[in-house]
Order: structure tokens, then C-alpha cells, then sequence
């Protein structure tokens, strides 16, 4: 026991000088995300470029053609899946960013006496499968006169519509079920982010006499306006990066006639389906090159890179 006392001040003071010392302890403590960093993102970025610049024969041997992937993909079928992306992602944006804050206000304000009932309901698509809610999806969606939607306009005296083979309803479909699954984390993002508005705020502009849409526009929105910015970031990268919803709802990882085909879904298509490892990497350094390009737009039309005064 004495011996253990002894050595046990020892090693204390040995990690005193070491990994805890003041000047060491910082990158000790960063060292994981480093690690995870170099080995999760870095490395298959390093490879995922080296890999666009191969072509693969079998999974075994390769030979270097340079940018000649990238030259392929000038093809009628990889820039379908950019327009049906960047649709994709146009409307998800116009309907996930307005609606949310909206209902957030209406919820947030006095006269809704129930926000915890409806914060739980609108949430609770984001705790469902993709592939449980994209099969629901696709049932509810068939061409047939007994499916859910088609029963449901039929009522109006509309036709029975092929919601997964024709292009504007498909679109319409994919459309459908991003706004059934992320409505609700976008309002608890708006809701979150108006607590930290404070009261003080919106009684000094009712003093001054400003109405209800003033204090929306000089007082809600400016503190909104980093959560609007980061909503809009992710919805970039969510619509760029949607694979889940359309495989489970087209049940392939291309559709009838690629009609709603996704730039992911077409890399998947090449690296898995047809085997083609080099021109699924380009596909990829495409789709990052992309979503940057639009997220540093984004950025920069909000004003984020400004500083503050």
C-alpha cells in the first residue's frame, strides 16, 4: 500500500508534465478530432481525387487517363441528374425555409396555447425510417385508382395521375416526402433560435410604436438571420445529397426514364451497378465542387463573410 502511494504522486506529476501541461494539453484534446478528421474525410478525399483519374478493369488493376473521366460525364444522362437535382433542391429550399418560420411564429406567439403538441407531431417524421416512410410513400403514391393520392384527388374530379413515372409528378412526389420528413427539425431549429431573442427587444420596438410586421422585420428576422443562413446551408446539402428518399421511393437507384434520377444515385449507378469506380470519383468531385460553389454563394450574398461592425 505504502509503495502504491509512493508511485501514484510519481505518475501524477509525470502527466502533469506531460499531457496535461498547459502548452501540450490543447492538441491532446483535439487529437481525436484529428485523427477522425485525416482518416474519415481526408484520406478518402485524397483518394477519391486519385480515383477519378483511374480507370478500373475489374477491382484489381487500373490504368491512369487523366481528366478523360471528367470529360465523360458531358453526357445527356449525368446532366439530367444535375437539372433534376438542382430542381430538387430549388423547391425543398422555397417551401422548407418560409413554411417552417411561419408556423415557428404562429407557434411561438401567445395565441397558440398548444406549441408542445405541435412541436411533437411535426417532429415525429424525423424520428421515422427513410425506407419505412419511402415504401409508405410508394404505395400511397401508385398509378393505381386505389392509392392514397389518387383516391384523394379523384374526390375533385381528377384523374388518376402516375405520380413515380411521370417527370413533373415525380419531382412533385420527391418534392412531397422531403417536406414530410424535414419540416419539423426546420421549425425546431427557427423555435430554438427565437428563445434567444430577447423580450427586451420586441417591448422596446412596441414602445416606439412599431406593429407586428416591424417587429417580424427589424427584430424576428436580424435574430433569425444565422439560422436562416445555416437552414439554408444544410438544404443545400441535404437536396445535393439525397439518395435515401428516392431509392426507397423508386425502389432503384435510377428511375423510369431517369426522370427523377439524383446526382447521387448516378454515382451509385456507376460504382456499384454498372462498375465504373473512375467515373463514379469524378461524379463525386463534381457533386463537392457543386455544393461548395452554391454554399460559398450563399454565404456570400447573406453577408456571412462580412464583419460585424
Amino acid at each position: 500500500m505504502n509503495a502504491q502511494k509512493l508511485k501514484t504522486p510519481g505518475f501524477r506529476t509525470l502527466l502533469d508534465k506531460t499531457l496535461f501541461a498547459p502548452k501540450l494539453a490543447p492538441y491532446v484534446l483535439v487529437l481525436p478530432f484529428l485523427v477522425a478528421f485525416f482518416v474519415f474525410f481526408f484520406y478518402p478525399f485524397l483518394s477519391s481525387i486519385q480515383m477519378s483519374t483511374l480507370k478500373f478493369h475489374g477491382l484489381t488493376s487500373s490504368e491512369f487517363v487523366g481528366f478523360e473521366n471528367f470529360r465523360l460525364l458531358i453526357n445527356p444522362r449525368f446532366l439530367g441528374t444535375i437539372r433534376v437535382t438542382l430542381t430538387y433542391t430549388f423547391w425543398t429550399i422555397a417551401i422548407l425555409v418560409p413554411l417552417p418560420l411561419f408556423l415557428a411564429i404562429l407557434i411561438n406567439s401567445k395565441l397558440c396555447k398548444a406549441s408542445t403538441f405541435f412541436k411533437s407531431a411535426f417532429f415525429l417524421p424525423q424520428l421515422t425510417s427513410v425506407i419505412v416512410a419511402g415504401m409508405f410513400f410508394r404505395f400511397a403514391l401508385s398509378s393505381t385508382d386505389t392509392a392514397l393520392l389518387n383516391t384523394i384527388v379523384g374526390y375533385f374530379g381528377v384523374e388518376p395521375v402516375a405520380w413515380l413515372r411521370e417527370r413533373t409528378p415525380a419531382m412533385v412526389s420527391m418534392v412531397l416526402l422531403c417536406v414530410w420528413r424535414w419540416f419539423g427539425i426546420n421549425l425546431i431549429y427557427f423555435l430554438s433560435s427565437m428563445q434567444s431573442i430577447s423580450p427586451d427587444l420586441y417591448e422596446a420596438a412596441s414602445i416606439d410604436g412599431a406593429g407586428a410586421w416591424k417587429r417580424f422585420i427589424y427584430v424576428t428576422l436580424p435574430g433569425l438571420k444565422p439560422t436562416i443562413v445555416f437552414v439554408v446551408a444544410i438544404s443545400v446539402f441535404g437536396g445535393f445529397a439525397m439518395f435515401s428518399e428516392s431509392f426507397a421511393l423508386f425502389g432503384s437507384s435510377r428511375t423510369p426514364g431517369d426522370i427523377a434520377s439524383t446526382m447521387v444515385g448516378y454515382i451509385y449507378a456507376q460504382a456499384f451497378v454498372e462498375g465504373r469506380l473512375g467515373m463514379a470519383a469524378a461524379a463525386g468531385m463534381s457533386l463537392l465542387a457543386l455544393v461548395m460553389i452554391i454554399n460559398v454563394i450563399v454565404l456570400a450574398v447573406t453577408g456571412t463573410f462580412r464583419k460585424a461592425d
